[in-house]
């Protein structure tokens, strides 16, 4: 079996929190807890950091990993991602969100594995259950619908399916996960899909569905623990600091 690579895309310029990757977490700064988690995947021969920051290039070498430097310009991480496999020789490459810390590494072998399981499969990602209902209804998460056969049918902000007759039951609900498999051939081909559902949702997924790429699904347990803002910061600490 060919390479995988594992690419944590990294930026400075947050809207909602500049220098993000930078910010301490007990001491480290979050991009190297990142690293550290998604070290331990076994299904990872390789991992890079991909930013186009030199202060964020210096914090990883700084700790002993390995990054990349990319354009400024690109829209999301997938296209910084997309940047990286042009000069990459991997046969599958893994987007990996540089603001979780507490990143579970089964999650990055449950999307490779669905990569391998099938040879036809572009892309993959993760989703897991919500916990409560103000999660579910929130905008900071992403919703997906699936079919019977696991591939994706819309990822939206919004509560779907949209639950006509009630209050929405939390086990018919599907959390999308932001991590993406990927093959090299579609992401050569991800800056010239043009996409209007991507650009009204925030939602770069929506580009691969919007251009009939079907979208595999790994189910998980892994409940992730995103850093948006500075206040998150402190819930995460807690719980590495008592896991």
């Amino acid at each position: 079996m060919g390479r995988v690579l594992g690419v944590i895309p990294a930026r400075w310029a947050s809207s909602r929190f500049p220098g993000k990757p930078l910010a301490l977490i007990l001491g480290r700064p979050m991009i190297q807890w990142v690293w550290q988690a998604c070290s331990r995947a076994t299904a990872l021969d390789e991992l890079v950091v991909a930013t186009d920051d030199a202060r964020i290039a210096d914090a990883v070498q700084g700790f002993g990993g390995r990054v990349e430097l990319t354009r400024a310009d690109h829209e999301s991480g997938s296209d910084r991602l997309a940047e990286v496999a042009s000069r990459s020789d991997a046969e599958l490459l893994v987007n990996i969100q540089g603001d979780e810390p507490l990143m579970d590494s089964s999650v990055i072998d449950a999307v490779v594995a669905e990569l391998r399981r099938d040879p036809q499969c572009q892309c993959a990602t993760a989703v897991t259950r919500f916990r409560n209902r103000a999660e579910l209804e929130s905008p900071d998460t992403a919703k997906v619908i699936l079919d019977h056969d696991n591939r994706a049918l819309y990822f939206s902000r919004a509560v779907i399916p949209f639950p006509r007759d009630g209050a929405p039951v939390l086990e018919s609900y599907h959390k999308h996960i932001g991590i993406y498999g990927y093959r090299p051939a579609l992401l050569a081909r991800l800056g010239s899909l043009s996409s209007s559902c991507e650009h009204v949702e925030k939602l770069e997924q929506l580009r691969l569905l919007e251009n009939g790429i079907a979208v595999r699904v790994a189910r998980v347990s892994y409940q992730p623990l995103g850093v948006d803002r500075p206040e998150d910061i402190a819930a995460v600490e807690a719980l590495l600091a008592h896991p």
